[in-house]
């Protein structure tokens, strides 16, 4: 135990004492973050916080010459000779004076787009000389509220882990992240292994720094910034979106000349950036950047603004400019939250040399080392590369002590029992029990939610009850619930029952059993929603939805067999009966319109539909992600597609043990799904789907092949690519082959973002075209023209599109408005 003591004293007074430690300010003694402090003659150093305070562990006392730099300030080395540890040395740093040359200035062309034109011509020799490295990765995520309200909609909001004061405002997001980073430039891979990652008031630890999401490449055409393509002010298209404007000039710390030029986006709403890029004359390489980009301009509306500065140091190594920090700043709010924040990083120990095998850069593209999120605050101490801010040191204490008593049985029971208390308003929204320290608990549906009406049933409503309960950290966990229906009309209870259990996150085993007696829609995709079909039966006598009653068990088993191939499996028994309708209510009854029967084949027949049948069924599948990546975290794993390649669904279905046997049947069918990127012009994607019964008979009409129609207004699914604009439900349905083809190009503001006013309204153009081709039937077509992103403001939730089908020669139009969520 002796020893023990010894070693760790050891151990903190090496960490306490190993160090020069200071403050950066600027003239005006206001303190300046994220400037880079590091030993002359490297690139390896440390950053100072957002209260301009540094520590930079150093290995031996003596003479040394520190080097502090930052965009827009004077460089500044100092010498010293240190005696002992630790070492403080403050800086004042001096705005850099940015001059311009008469030469330039009276030159006939302008000067930045020549300085720009070098920079993209020597894109490819810059990128060369680090297009393979390790290199070390630390990052730091921050949000920070200020009045957070107490309540939205009616629902108490707690106080965000602890991290609020009495005006509700303070951190509500805190997180570290160190990690080693590998980077090769042909063929493109980015790999990342987590050596700690630690989140506030957190046990899991697992932080969102993940460093390819914030590997914002200027020297790239365009990256992915949220949820838009950014086009670099330095691509090869760039002329075309910016104009440039010589700041100024000024010489770095090596006497190498720094042009500073000032973007100038040609259209406003373009995927582009304001503010500046500094670079390195001769060498024609980025310096630093400090550009702003809108929330519209990204697609996120709730963001104002995000800022991001990037700053180079020269390594002599290999005689390149590699990036060493950087920051993203951003403002947000909606609904009356307001928040703030920065995600900064910063990049160190690069090896230009690393030795990759072939196989070293495989599928997985994140993992974390073995106790990566359990690392205790001595580690952290010695390890992190930005030290903390008082703010920062505080927020870790405070949710770190009410960490351990938030986590014990008396205080969840506590929160558990406010939680859990039974109200008035639980009748018409559901009520929920949770027992959170024994990880389980139990909801009931309301029949309020669940009301709704057909002509079957005429008004129906659910109550359901179901039960789940978590088994371990790896995602074991079980459920099973019961749902009861009734109808007013038909007067009958139906009622249904399900198990799930599934044993891991990481392959994600589940396996599903259910049983009962409900209604179904003929098509099992469910075209229309019940909600839908209220409003379209009881507003406008229109009664879309066709159901029949089945009662049946059915078990269903899924698993991931190996990255990227998830296979499935069921078996259903059903007794499947033909319904009728039983009422013919509706709100505002019109004479020129009546309801037609339950038969999606006959409407006009009231009396007759099929007979009613037994049926076994049995399908199997698979769904192939080419090309799919993945993230190895500590209990789970999560999938990442790629826009590279397709996705693949291939299954096959079999319906067997009828007592007619020219009712089974045998059918394969297939889809294949992608979404391409068009960089600055948008992005394209598809769904094409096809089958094949291998024998045509007479099935019944529930097993024919049926198509995902509508005769609604509103568009009936957020993905577009799953159904029709305007395709009667039931009218191609087969037996026989068929295939679909779905294709929608959504412009993201490249096209109506150059034409003067609409740019202005940011609205993103969209066209599609869809095709229904069957064995039995001439083709189904469909075109449309449509608007997304339409609203005002942050307020962007309504698309528009204009449609026209062509069937056998007849054209129809119609008009469709979605939302989206």
């Amino acid at each position: 135990m002796k020893k023990k003591i010894t070693l760790l004293f050891l151990i903190f007074n090496a960490i306490s004492f190993s160090q020069i430690k200071g403050k950066v300010n600027n003239i005006a003694n206001k303190p300046l973050s994220f400037v880079s402090v590091y030993l002359e003659g490297s690139i390896t150093g440390t950053t100072t916080n957002n209260n301009g305070d540094y520590e930079l562990v150093v290995k031996k006392k003596g003479e040394h010459t520190l080097v502090y730099q930052i965009l827009g300030y004077k460089t500044v080395k100092k010498t010293v000779d240190i005696n002992s540890f630790p070492f403080v040395l403050n800086i004042n740093l001096y705005e850099e004076e940015v001059a311009l040359d008469e030469v330039l200035i009276s030159s006939k062309e302008n000067p930045a787009n020549k300085i720009i034109r070098n920079v993209i011509a020597n894109k490819g020799k810059n990128t060369d000389r680090f297009a393979r490295y390790k290199a070390d990765f630390y990052s730091r995520g921050l949000y920070k509220v200020k009045d957070f309200p107490k309540k939205f909609l009616g629902k108490e909001i707690n106080d965000m882990g602890g991290g609020l004061d009495s005006t509700r405002s303070g951190i509500v997001y805190l997180s570290e992240t160190i990690s080693k980073i590998s980077f090769q430039k042909k063929p493109k891979n980015f790999k990342e292994h987590i050596v700690a990652s630690k989140v506030s008031g957190r046990d899991n630890g697992i932080s969102f720094n993940q460093a390819d999401k914030v590997n914002f490449n200027f020297y790239e055409n365009s990256f992915k910034l949220a949820d838009a393509q950014m086009i670099s002010p330095i691509s090869n298209g760039a002329f075309s979106y910016y104009k440039y404007k010589l700041a100024g000039t000024f010489y770095d710390k090596n006497g190498r000349l720094i042009s500073k030029i000032k973007l100038l986006p040609k259209r406003k709403n373009d995927r582009v950036f304001n503010g500046f890029i500094y670079i390195v004359e001769d060498d024609w390489a980025i310096y630093g950047t400090d550009v702003v980009v809108t929330g519209a301009q990204v697609s996120m509306p709730m963001v104002d603004s995000l800022h991001i500065k990037q700053n180079y140091n020269y390594s002599p190594l290999n005689k390149a400019w590699v990036p060493v920090t950087q920051t993203i700043d951003f403002k947000a709010g909606m609904f009356g939250f307001n928040f703030n924040g920065r995600f900064s990083a910063s990049y160190s120990n690069y090896n230009f040399t690393p030795n990759f095998t072939d196989k070293y850069f495989g599928s997985e593209i994140l993992s974390f080392a073995e106790n990566a999120t359990e690392k205790d605050s001595l580690y952290w101490n010695k390890i992190r590369s930005v030290s903390l801010t008082s703010e920062e040191a505080s927020d870790y204490k405070l949710k770190d002590s009410i960490k351990t008593i938030r986590k014990s049985k008396k205080y969840l029971d506590s929160i558990d029992t406010k939680q859990n208390k039974f109200k008035l308003l639980d009748v018409l929204s559901g009520y929920s029990y949770n027992d959170t320290y024994n990880k389980w608990g139990v909801s009931f549906s309301s029949p309020v939610i669940g009301l709704n009406f057909n002509t079957v049933q005429g008004w129906n409503s659910s109550i359901g009850l179901n039960y789940y309960k978590l088994l371990n950290k790896k995602g074991k966990r079980f459920s099973f619930g019961t749902k009861f229906n009734y109808g007013l009309s038909d007067k009958k209870l139906r009622s249904t029952g399900s198990f799930s259990y599934k044993w891991n996150n990481t392959t994600k085993p589940i396996l599903n059993i259910s049983g009962g007696i409900t209604t179904s829609q003929f098509n099992a995709k469910q075209p229309i929603s019940r909600f839908w079909n209220t409003i379209s039966s009881v507003l406008f006598e229109r009664n879309y939805m066709k159901i029949y009653e089945k009662t049946f068990a059915k078990i269903d088993f899924s698993k991931e067999v190996t990255n990227g191939v998830r296979m499935f499996s069921g078996l259903e028994y059903a007794y499947r009966k033909p319904l009728f309708n039983t009422t013919d209510y509706v709100m505002f009854p019109k004479n020129d319109i009546n309801y037609t029967s339950n038969n999606p084949k006959e409407p006009t027949n009231f009396t007759s539909s099929f007979t009613a049948h037994k049926m076994w069924s049995l399908t199997m599948g698979a769904n192939i992600n080419f090309g799919q990546k993945y993230i190895s975290y500590p209990n789970r794993k999560f999938n990442v597609t790629t826009n590279k390649y397709p996705s693949l669904f291939v299954g096959y279905k079999k319906n067997f043990g009828s007592s007619n046997s020219q009712w089974n049947s045998d059918v394969i069918f297939s889809q294949l799904t992608q979404k391409v990127s068009l960089n600055n012009w948008g992005e394209f994607k598809y769904k094409a789907k096809g089958g094949l019964f291998l024998e045509k008979k007479d099935i019944p009409f529930i097993d024919h092949a049926h198509f995902n129609g509508n005769r609604l207004l509103i568009a009936p699914k957020d993905n577009y690519l799953n159904n029709f604009y305007m395709l009667p439900y039931y009218q191609l349905s087969t037996n026989d082959k068929y295939g679909e083809l779905h294709g929608e190009y959504n412009f993201k503001g490249a096209l109506l973002s150059k034409i003067p006013l609409l740019n202005k309204l940011n609205f993103h153009l969209i066209t599609s075209a869809k095709g229904l081709f069957t064995a039995d039937s001439k083709p189904y077509s469909e075109f449309a023209v449509g608007l997304d992103n339409i609203g005002f403001g942050k307020w962007r939730f309504l698309r528009v599109d204009f449609a026209r089908s062509n069937f056998n020669g007849k054209n129809e139009n119609r008009v469709l408005f979605g939302i989206k969520l």
